[in-house]
């Protein structure tokens, strides 16, 4: 079979054809699989998983068709654990990994969408406790996370939502999703004035704030939440520390929460991930992202890893 395989860490990923050593699971005929920014790192050698033993087969999700042709989403280790990921014309997957999808979802979206939307999603809800009528913060509107929340927070009821993104294409698309009010995130922001364009965007109390950025973003994001307000965390993309102070915290008694994916069981991720699917079949969710041919992985690969994907890059293995 054809895959993309990474033979040395920290170097791109080649097509090459590849049979990997018999192994459980259930044979899936791979359709699409999204190159995230994990697969990268892991692919690295430099995540706190170590290095994975090469070659081997990149991709921590797919989407594709059990032999009797059911359409299913699965998760794999690749990277973290030995063994072949979803980035091959076939992969083999436990069981408890696979999930059914509705029959009309579109693959490549679905795994566009995939453990981002996930977490996305379980931020908003377990984590964050998301209440009908609450007026929700997105910071990083314009990343796959991101545009997932905006929806997602439609979807469970919030009244309004006000979306936070650096650049004009991230801006315009968070507007075009449903985001009531968008604001300019600036590489020059101080803590003062960031929470300053916020204040005017916020129609009465901020309840939530969805975080995957960190740094400057978050502690101004502190600044304009309500007293009780709730921040959860689930990245640190803009910097590994933010500067806020206890004084901040105490006097508005606002929580933080950090959230990951890892937390969640399996029959969990797996339930979060039908009931993302069969919004996204239904037309209520949906991210952007580009499809490339798996020929083209080499390339797609550098685009995600050097920063400069402007949407999700997806591979089409059929």
């Amino acid at each position: 079979m054809r895959a993309a395989l990474i033979l040395q860490c920290g170097q791109l990923p080649v097509v090459a054809a590849h049979e990997p050593p018999p192994s459980g699971g259930v044979r899936v005929a791979v359709t699409a699989a999204p190159i995230t920014p994990l697969d990268v790192l892991c692919a690295s050698g430099t995540s706190y998983f170590g290095a994975p033993p090469v070659p081997y087969v990149p991709g921590v999700q797919g989407v594709g068709a059990l032999p009797d042709g059911t359409p299913v989403w699965f998760a794999t280790d690749a990277g973290m654990r030995p063994g072949d990921g979803s980035m091959a014309e076939y992969c083999h997957v436990p069981p408890a990994d696979i999930v059914e999808l509705p029959p009309d979802a579109d693959p490549a979206l679905v795994a566009a969408l995939g453990l981002s939307a996930v977490a996305a999603w379980q931020s908003l809800t377990s984590c964050g406790d998301l209440r009908t009528g609450e007026q929700v913060l997105v910071l990083g509107g314009g990343g796959i996370v991101g545009q997932a929340a905006i929806q997602i927070a439609r979807l469970l009821g919030a009244r309004r939502v006000v979306a936070a993104c650096r650049s004009s294409r991230a801006r315009s698309r968070a507007a075009a999703l449903g985001a009531d009010a968008v604001v300019p995130l600036l590489d020059d922001d101080t803590v003062p004035d960031l929470a300053a364009r916020l204040r005017p965007a916020l129609d009465g109390p901020l309840d939530l704030v969805l975080d995957p950025l960190f740094g400057v973003p978050a502690a101004a994001a502190l600044q304009v939440l309500r007293p009780g307000g709730r921040l959860v965390n689930l990245g640190g993309s803009a910097a590994p520390t933010a500067p806020f102070d206890s004084a901040t915290l105490r006097s508005g008694s606002l929580r933080i929460l950090g959230y990951t994916n890892n937390s969640l069981t399996k029959p969990e991720r797996a339930e979060t991930m039908r009931t993302i699917a069969a919004h996204a079949a239904a037309g209520r969710l949906t991210v952007s992202y580009e499809a490339v041919p798996l020929s083209d992985v080499s390339a797609a690969w550098q685009t995600q890893s050097t920063g400069s994907a402007t949407s999700r890059l997806v591979l089409l293995l059929r």
